[in-house]
């Protein structure tokens, strides 16, 4: 993966697949790669926002977590820009 900002659709993934999904993404992240803008939803996705903020709080590779630009969307900081 060598875009910088990689987009990840979680709509409809139970809490195990969207970690794999989303572990598969930190893995393959290139050097370029600087958020992952993860689409979980608003209505039905706060499940899965509450779960990514829980589990990757302590990933290594995440430098932070920040909402996105609505509350449907949180980024994983893998590299800050400057």
């Amino acid at each position: 993966m060598s875009e910088a900002f990689v987009k990840i659709d979680l709509h409809g993934l139970r809490q195990d697949e969207a970690i794999s999904r989303i572990d598969k993404a930190i893995a393959n992240a290139g050097p370029g790669t600087y958020q992952l803008h993860l689409i979980h939803g608003f209505n039905r996705g706060t499940n899965l926002r509450s779960m990514i903020h829980d589990w990757y709080q302590y990933e290594p590779k995440v430098k932070r977590i920040m909402p996105g630009d609505n509350p449907g969307v949180t980024v994983l900081v893998l590299k800050e820009l400057y």
